[in-house]
């Protein structure tokens, strides 16, 4: 028996809208409205049913977090970019710390 080696990926969109709204406790139009500002990209069937994974989920949870916070969607955006370059940075820095 062979093992789908993509099957435990956690950026593999698997989740449909309404699944994911419901695992991350949000409505399914708030996530059409992430996704419209940015805030995340789902991927898509050949048919364009949007396939959340599990690290789509992750960043719905900060975003319900960071509007807990009072933080608005533009806000949002930016603090999310700013972790994304910061965590590169931490890569790039390991790297080049690897192979001195």
């Amino acid at each position: 028996m062979t093992q789908d080696l993509n099957a435990h990926d956690p950026a593999r969109g698997v989740y449909g809208i309404s699944v994911a709204a419901e695992l991350v406790g949000m409505a399914a139009p708030s996530l059409r409205l992430y996704e419209s500002h940015g805030l995340l990209e789902p991927d898509r069937t050949p048919g364009g049913t949007r396939r959340y994974s599990v690290d789509d989920l992750e960043r719905l949870r900060t975003i319900a977090e960071l509007l807990e916070d009072g933080v608005n969607l533009t806000g949002i955006s930016m603090i999310l970019r700013l972790r994304e370059e910061n965590d590169q940075l931490r890569e790039e820095n390991r790297r080049l710390t690897v192979s001195r």
